[in-house]
């Protein structure tokens, strides 16, 4: 739910922030206040398209951000943890708007899209009024929310899952069919590859000992020249280093009786003379098997090149060659047995098909009988919401066997009369933003056991109703209440007393500049704003003792 609003340096907002509860919490105040602005300033943190506009005037930039509680989202929760965004429980949005330039978007201190943060809003909030921001004009969140209204989530998960079974098996056949009519001119190839790569027999070793074995016998000369000096130097020369350090060893050797801390320099020399006996028998070693041998040399640098060829031909890099040899021998096999793993593909495809028909008929039913008895709930609340004769239905068309997906053999389509005699259209095509919040309300309302999205706000949802229709619109906003978090711009006091909480939007000039301040009620000062919006302008007596009275007639 959300927790705190920030907005600043927004339209005729300098400042303003505000913590939130559960329930329902109604806004009021003047016409021209700034209420719906705050709606604007939820939608715009929410991933709506920003305006240069709507910085305040004086301003460089506008800011808002908005922090939710997740403990009753867990779908936002784990939208979050998918995309390396998530922070214990906490999402914290924020937008910057500046007077130039383009819009930035952070959420939990990260840099975000503007469509990250409208895929993250349809988890959040959803807004119902004359606003796109709106979830349940999209065909997915109506096939969904039917869905849970009716039970039948579990099943239409189990339908998706089938789908996506037959559309893996049909994907495969498709690419063995169509790798199959070239089969014949396939298998040759392949065949030569194996040939040519069989005889040339790598293995995975073999690349590094050939350039290792290339570079000793590129280097003969030198090696030998370079091993010759150092074996002169040690044990050849007169006097050899060998022969230097044995001679050095005896003479510490004579001083030990007068200074016996000369012990450890005698024994690193002595060590030192067997060390270089030792080099020097390893180096005459090493120089008798040193042959300078030609052809051995010619012999790997073309095996070498060939290995380079080859790499080249089929575009591999050398070491890569025996996996590349390993893939065509799966190719060729499975070409070869095409015939056979098409048969089994196409059986396994036509009964995953069957598989998702049957599930997806059992799907259609329950659709179909859930989507009835939502009808008629929902039309009976339009009617005591103020749209006599109007009427909901819950369309369910059958699709194309082409286009049936995981979502189920129809279209689901949420279809509304606000009017007599008016006929049935889709929900996005109602024009009233009044009529089409109430028609929201009513859905909520129907649907508020089921609902996933913690924060519904209604703006202006009392357009054209007065009376005991506003009443009911308050008792039902704050049944909403009852288990999300509602949020109320109104202005019949009707509704708003209903609310568990009234916060009161005002606008003041200071210093010659227009302010919009808000403000939460306390119970004395919810009469008083109560009274103004019954009476005006002009609160007498009466008027409060009738604002007391609609507060004390609040559902429980």
């Amino acid at each position: 739910m959300l927790s705190h609003l920030l907005v600043r340096d927004l339209a005729i907002v300098s400042s303003l922030e505000l913590d939130w509860n559960l329930g329902m919490t109604a806004l009021t105040g003047e016409t021209g206040a700034g209420k719906s602005i705050l709606i604007d300033a939820l939608g715009l943190v929410l991933g709506e398209k920003a305006e240069a506009a709507l910085v305040r005037a004086g301003a460089e930039r506008a800011e808002i951000l908005a922090q939710f509680d997740l403990t009753r989202c867990p779908a936002a929760e784990r939208w979050l943890a998918d995309q390396d965004l998530d922070d214990e429980g906490i999402c914290i949005l924020r937008r910057l708007i500046p007077r130039e330039g383009r819009s930035r978007a952070y959420v939990n201190g990260r840099p975000a899209s503007g469509s990250q943060l409208r895929e993250l809003g349809d988890l959040l909030v959803d807004i119902h009024g004359q606003h796109a921001h709106q979830s349940l004009l999209r065909p997915a969140a109506q096939r969904d929310l039917l869905d849970a209204y009716g039970g039948h989530t579990d099943l239409a998960q189990a339908v998706a899952s089938a789908f996506a079974d037959y559309r893996d098996l049909a994907q495969r056949h498709s690419d063995l069919e169509s790798a199959s009519r070239d089969r014949a001119s396939r298998i040759d190839l392949l065949r030569f590859t194996l040939e040519e790569l069989e005889q040339l027999g790598l293995d995975a070793d073999e690349i590094e000992t050939l350039d290792q074995e290339q570079r000793r016998l590129g280097h003969l000369d030198r090696l030998q020249q370079t091993a010759g000096r150092i074996l002169q130097q040690l044990s050849e020369s007169e006097p050899s280093l060998e022969d230097q350090l044995r001679s050095a060893t005896g003479e510490i050797e004579e001083l030990i009786d007068i200074d016996p801390g000369l012990g450890e320099c005698r024994d690193l020399l002595e060590t030192a003379a067997i060390h270089a006996g030792e080099a020097a028998a390893g180096l005459r070693h090493y120089l008798d098997g040193l042959e300078l041998d030609p052809a051995e040399l010619e012999r790997v640098t073309d095996r070498l090149a060939l290995i380079h060829d080859l790499a080249r031909k089929y575009r591999v890099l050398p070491a890569e060659l025996p996996e590349y040899l390993n893939q065509r021998r799966t190719e060729l096999e499975e070409l070869e047995t095409a015939e056979v793993h098409l048969d089994t593909l196409r059986t396994a495809r036509d009964q995953a098909w069957e598989r998702y028909l049957d599930q997806g008929r059992l799907l259609g039913a329950a659709r179909a009988e859930s989507g009835s008895r939502l009808g008629e709930t929902v039309t009976a609340s339009m009617q005591q919401l103020g749209m006599k004769g109007g009427l909901f239905e819950v369309r369910t068309e059958p699709l194309a066997a082409e286009r049936a997906g995981s979502g189920g053999l129809e279209r689901i389509a949420f279809m509304v009369s606000a009017n007599p005699g008016q006929p049935l259209q889709p929900l996005a095509k109602v024009a009233s933003g009044g009529e089409l919040s109430r028609i929201s309300l009513a859905i909520q309302v129907a649907t508020a056991s089921c609902g996933t999205v913690p924060t519904l706000v209604f703006d202006e949802v009392d357009v054209g109703i007065g009376g005991g229709i506003a009443e009911i619109v308050g008792r039902l906003l704050r049944h909403l209440g009852e288990s999300r978090q509602v949020l109320c711009v109104t202005h019949l006091p009707q509704v708003a007393a209903q609310a568990h909480r009234q916060c009161r939007v005002r606008k003041e000039t200071l210093d010659g500049q227009t302010h919009t301040r808000i403000e939460p009620l306390d119970e004395e000062a919810r009469v008083d704003e109560i009274a103004r919006m019954l009476g005006g302008t002009e609160i007498t007596a009466k008027t409060r003792d009738h604002a007391s009275e609609m507060l004390s007639w609040r559902a429980t």
